[in-house]
């Protein structure tokens, strides 16, 4: 048999081809297009690639144009048939829809995300669409288990993406990559069971309920008075038990978790009651109504409480286990607002030494009630306690990042189109004070100049400083949503049509920088 003919057929029977880059090669001729060498995967007689042209990408499949297989009629997309090396090839270039990423995830099970459970895990957000070959090269050989597909109902709205498509870019950069090793899909901060239905409906795996708007942070200062009203009209129907209960229940029961002392009075117990109660009651409506939605297919929760103005103490992370546990909500991860500041884009501001003391504290008490996993949102760029993270927790970790990769693409369209970064740093500055309002920032306008006033190799050093950082990091949806007279995007086009064409030097830049995230947590 031909040598490429038995490559198309043997090895088409094989998910991993022994001659990659001499396949692409032949490939790439047949189509015309750039094949990418690590996307080829072989399945019942068709081995499926990537490929790109100038403009656009497309899902290949490559088979034998005497014998079709059964599978390449359920793609659509136009077939031809050439001579390769002397014999008849098919090769069927398909867009990459929704429908085909479906039919491609039912053929190749790698594609489809997973349940991560207890592994460490690391998650990586993507704003843009675009980023997960770096994500993929930065993750690769660390032994944490990647969240590829991660994005808050927030990031959805201001990027005007939808949960399937976030789930679909994902799939697409996993199978450039030919990544196998297995992925998760969170769906972050979800507020509404109208969020959770559209999270199921894509195909997640993972999803993160965000009650912080029941988080009543009053709580902490709140005098005697004020803190008993407010411990009586917590919603105990919702919580299932009663006042009187609650107070037999924990000051009965004082907390015992190895190593950490936990002081439980009548007031700390109202204080974190009245703090998280109606929290804790939304968490259980909405965890109801995913597993409702779920049925008997596996998902994965986390909690979040971490967007909140006022820490979490001990005491009070031992009451939300507790309530949850008691409720019969199952999770494997849970946020907690850490002392210090974890503003966007920036280092962690605090003091590293408290912040080490307090989370070897919370770790003790995750491993008392679950175990489950502590998970450090805000988590980009927070490199003074990365080691103090990685040192306590354990396995038992999930670090989340998404607007630096962001951050990382205009720094990408600053090395190869100065112009366009002009106009975007001088229309991000000018939105700054509008979209600060829903994140915690402190960068000072002040500290960055107009684009007018920065030479080219001064718009590369912006990302050096924490100020422009910040800027850039919290303007996306301004950035991307910003439309001409004409009602055409004024950056978005321009923008990703560069990323696509510089690809690879965006997955460097996301490699270079978001290795250093992931280094300190790698476990071989």
């Amino acid at each position: 048999m031909h040598e490429l003919q038995f490559l198309l057929v043997a090895q088409g029977l094989a998910p991993r081809l022994n001659h990659p880059e001499r396949l692409a090669g032949a490939l790439s001729a047949a189509t015309e297009m750039e094949v990418y060498p690590a996307s080829l995967t072989g399945c019942d007689c068709v081995i499926y690639f990537l490929a790109r042209s100038r403009y656009d990408r497309h899902l290949g499949l490559a088979y034998e144009a005497a014998a079709v297989p059964a599978a390449v009629g359920a793609f659509e997309g136009t077939a031809e048939s050439r001579k390769v090396e002397g014999i008849e090839v098919a090769a069927k270039l398909c867009p990459l829809t929704h429908g085909n990423a479906v039919e491609l995830r039912r053929r190749l099970p790698f594609l489809v995300p997973q349940c991560l459970g207890l592994a460490p895990s690391f998650g990586l957000g993507d704003r843009l669409g675009l980023a997960t070959p770096g994500h993929v090269r930065a993750v690769r050989g660390s032994g944490l288990r990647p969240v590829f597909a991660q994005q808050s109902i927030r990031e959805m709205t201001r990027t005007g993406r939808s949960p399937q498509r976030v789930l679909d870019d994902a799939v697409w950069g996993v199978f450039a990559e030919g990544f196998r090793d297995g992925f998760g899909a969170d769906a972050d901060h979800l507020k509404s069971a109208e969020d959770v239905d559209a999270c199921v409906d894509a195909g997640f795996t993972m999803f993160t309920i965000d009650p912080s708007a029941q988080v009543d942070a009053a709580a902490d200062a709140a005098a005697p008075g004020a803190l008993a009203e407010k411990f009586r009209n917590l919603p105990w129907d919702g919580l299932e038990t009663s006042p009187t209960d609650c107070r037999a229940f924990y000051l009965a029961n004082p907390p015992d978790v190895v190593g950490v002392k936990i002081a439980f009075s009548e007031s700390t117990l109202m204080r974190a009651a009245s703090k998280y109660g109606a929290a804790i009651a939304q968490t259980v409506r909405l965890y109801r109504h995913l597993a409702t939605r779920k049925g008997a297919q596996p998902f994965e929760l986390e909690v979040s409480v971490d967007e909140t103005a006022t820490a979490t103490s001990l005491a009070e992370h031992y009451y939300v286990a507790c309530e949850l546990r008691r409720l019969g909500v199952r999770w494997v991860g849970l946020a907690p607002r850490f002392i210090g500041e974890f503003e966007k884009g920036v280092d962690y501001k605090g003091e590293p030494a408290a912040f080490d003391h307090s989370f070897a504290q919370h770790a003790a008490v995750a491993r008392a009630l679950g175990p489950y996993k502590l998970s450090l949102h805000s988590g980009s760029d927070k490199f003074a306690v990365y080691g103090s993270i990685a040192r306590h927790a354990g396995d038992l970790l999930h670090i989340k990042t998404a607007g630096t990769s962001y951050v990382e693409a205009l720094h990408a369209i600053a090395t190869v189109d100065s112009e366009l970064f002009k106009e975007i740093l001088d229309f991000a500055r000018a939105h700054y004070d509008k979209d600060r309002a829903s994140y915690s920032v402190s960068a000072n306008l002040a500290k960055i100049p107009a684009s007018a006033e920065l030479k080219k190799t001064q718009l590369v050093q912006l990302f050096e400083s924490r100020d422009a950082r910040q800027v850039l990091h919290v303007t996306y949806g301004s950035v991307l949503g910003a439309k001409n007279e004409d009602g055409s995007y004024r950056f978005r086009d321009r923008l990703l049509a560069l990323l696509r064409e510089h690809e690879d030097l965006y997955a460097r830049f996301l490699e270079r920088h978001l290795g250093r995230h992931i280094a300190p947590f790698r476990r071989h």
